[in-house]
């Protein structure tokens, strides 16, 4: 396996998906008009903590029940749910921007947003682009992946 294919593995996981919706979504959902970006950032990073953390309590009951000793099951836990944490970080990125007031913090919502979205395009392109599928379909499955993704993030806001 090459280097891109072990770093493709560990980062293109269902978790990463659903962590970058996840985290998209806590953003828009703690984003107000008076909200810091630190706030923002500080509130929805923690709750991605803690959703990843209950991810891997949910992950190592289940295979320390079925089939691992638990310390096996914690560790593979960990290491299968780590796209939720990783995805975030590239937003994160952003939300910092507005920390340092190099944004202000409804740019560096916003952009943040944009660029959760702009990855789940790239991956859906990505998944496309390993089946080999033309490229007109690669790109139309990246918009398609964007767009299905920026819905669950406003669908999440709007209940949040």
């Amino acid at each position: 396996m090459s280097t891109l294919q072990r770093i493709r593995a560990r980062l293109v996981t269902p978790d990463a998906v659903y962590g970058l919706i996840l985290f998209s979504a806590l953003i828009g959902a703690v984003d107000d008009e008076q909200s810091e970006a630190l706030e923002v950032l500080f509130v929805a990073g923690a709750s991605l903590v803690i959703f990843w953390g209950a991810h891997v309590f949910a992950g190592t009951v289940a295979a320390h029940g079925a089939e691992r000793r638990f310390g096996e099951a914690f560790r593979h836990a960990v290491g299968h749910s780590m796209g939720m944490l990783y995805a975030a970080v590239l937003p994160a990125l952003v939300l910092l921007l507005g920390v340092f007031h190099v944004l202000t913090a409804d740019d560096a919502v916003t952009t943040a947003l944009l660029v959760a979205t702009g990855i789940l395009g790239v991956l859906g392109y990505n998944a496309f682009a390993q089946r080999r599928s033309p490229v007109v379909i690669r790109i139309l499955g990246g918009i398609g992946t964007a767009l299905f993704g920026l819905l669950m993030i406003v669908l999440n806001i709007l209940v949040h």
